[in-house]
């Protein structure tokens, strides 16, 4: 057994398939076939559910599965320990972003994070099922770090650093009836024709259970996966939108109204897994997260 090999048994357990397993280690899809049926051999066990959709472990693969993490996890930090002592850190960090995440300078912040560390690898993903998807991200070790939105109660398995927060509140076009207010109770909303974020995405939580706690029934008819077009669609008419301040900048065509009796607070934090201390690449970059949050 070799650390390659359970290199990309992780892979696979982790992507769910040879061929994006292959594509996350660099190297050919057989190459990886290859090394997974001689880890089986010397194991003397099957470690894979091979099927058309997607490849399963076996109670086996199971078992194995922490224990080659554990293993995986030992070695980077043996590597961290001896680049420190040779004054330079390496390794990368796998660090999940939202869309429209202006209350951070980011481009500033990896700029800042290269130029103290340069032989760091910083590969960003961007929210494809928002925050709830980058958690499963986080939980299934594809991601090391992520930014995300969680109102409420922190998933089980993670760790949450708040940074920042803004408050959302109601965008309508200038012609509308709420135009010419300056605030408006939750309850006046009932029955509007809202746009907002698919489920999983923190601004639609924040949203959700702002109606909920005040039984205050909501109506979803158009769904956006950036929240930047919100603006858009409100000015064209497609609906009203609770928006947070921060990307609403100078917009034309629509007015911001204030929403009272409800908690609209939209926050932001950096997430980590909870089972696992954080590489030492990763820690330097949770510090200058921490630095930037704290300037703004």
């Amino acid at each position: 057994m070799d650390l390659r090999q359970l290199e990309y048994f992780v892979a696979i357990a982790e992507e769910g398939s040879f061929t994006r397993a292959a594509a996350r280690v660099h190297v050919v899809q057989s190459a990886v076939s290859a090394a997974i049926k001689a880890l089986e051999r010397e194991l003397g066990a099957t470690l894979l559910d091979r099927n058309p959709k997607r490849v399963l472990l076996t109670d086996a693969g199971e078992a194995l599965l922490p224990k080659a993490r554990a293993a995986l996890d030992a070695v980077a930090e043996a590597r961290d320990a001896v680049a420190q002592v040779e004054g330079g850190l390496t390794g990368t960090v796998r660090l999940g972003t939202l869309t429209a995440m202006t209350l951070i300078d980011l481009p500033a912040l990896l700029g800042e994070f290269h130029r103290r560390h340069p032989g760091v690898l910083v590969r960003t993903s961007a929210a494809t099922a928002g925050s709830v998807g980058l958690v499963e991200q986080l939980l299934d070790r594809r991601l090391d770090l992520s930014f995300v939105s969680l109102p409420g109660e922190v998933p089980d398995g993670v760790v949450v650093d708040e940074l920042a927060h803004s408050v959302m509140d109601l965008v309508v076009p200038d012609d509308h009836p709420l135009a010419d207010r300056h605030e408006v109770a939750i309850g006046d909303l009932a029955g509007m024709d809202f746009i907002d974020s698919p489920l999983g995405y923190g601004n639609r939580a924040v949203a959700d259970r702002a109606f909920a706690a005040n039984a205050v029934p909501r109506r979803v008819t158009l769904e956006m996966a950036d929240i930047v077009t919100g603006v858009d669609f409100v000015r064209h008419g497609l609906g009203i939108a609770l928006l947070p301040g921060y990307i609403l900048g100078d917009a034309r065509g629509v007015t911001t109204v204030k929403v009272t009796g409800a908690d609209l607070c939209w926050p932001l934090g950096l997430a980590r897994p909870a089972g696992r201390g954080p590489s030492a690449a990763a820690r330097a970059l949770i510090a200058v997260v921490r630095e930037f949050s704290s300037a703004t």
